[in-house]
């Protein structure tokens, strides 16, 4: 029997185009880059998930790639029984963010949360508090260390309260294990910032340059 009559049994289960169906439904949270939405397993960030980011230095457009997904979760309702948008929770910006840029975004500025942990054990706690709490939309941290069991903790808590976590870390944690569903490396280039696609699951690595113009990285 020839390959193509045996596929055509109703007996016969394809798994690769169950799994390539489930994967091409929009399911994740648009990023305002189309670009970049194509690809991502979803069509745009996993939600209740954590996503890693890597960079040298801060200020390369690292926020400014997260501005409409969080623009937009700062007004919508995270859970159906919710009387208002959820939280925006910066646990332990190395900066203050600057308010005139977030709203010029969109961002709710009555809707954001800033914590100032003690020490990397604190940060950590704190993160994992605001993820499984229910009451936040995204969690956004800066830990100076995160091991493989520490970004599982936030995995888990992030599905739990189905909250976008978002980690920011130098680049020397891409040799480093991590259970993030998302990692991205960016880089500054002489025009604007290119974005590495290091993990995605259920998609491959890519890059993608001069996703952000040098207009664009004021954030």
């Amino acid at each position: 029997m020839s390959l193509e009559k045996l596929l055509e049994n109703p007996r016969i289960w394809r798994g690769s185009s169950r799994v390539a169906s489930q994967l091409n439904r929009q399911t994740g949270l648009a990023s305002g880059y189309p670009k970049l939405d194509r690809c991502l397993p979803g069509g745009g960030w996993p939600p209740a998930a954590l996503t890693e980011i890597l960079t040298a230095q801060y200020g390369i457009g690292e926020l400014r790639l997260l501005m409409p997904a969080l623009a937009k979760l700062s007004a919508a309702e995270t859970h159906t029984d919710a009387t208002e948008p959820g939280w925006i929770a910066w646990v332990a910006p190395p900066f203050q963010p600057y308010a005139p840029a977030l709203q010029q975004y969109g961002i709710d500025l009555s809707r954001m949360l800033i914590v100032r942990p003690k020490d990397d054990s604190e940060l950590l706690w704190s993160a994992e508090q605001a993820l499984s709490s229910g009451t936040c939309a995204a969690v956004l941290l800066w830990p100076d260390e995160l091991d493989d069991q520490a970004s599982r903790r936030l995995q888990l808590a992030a599905e739990k309260g189905h909250c976008w976590a978002i980690a920011f870390r130098p680049l020397a944690a891409r040799q480093q294990p991590s259970a993030a569903a998302l990692r991205l490396e960016l880089q500054s280039t002489g025009q604007g910032t290119r974005v590495h696609i290091l993990k995605s699951r259920g998609g491959r690595p890519t890059v993608l340059n001069n996703l952000l113009n040098l207009s664009d990285r004021f954030l």
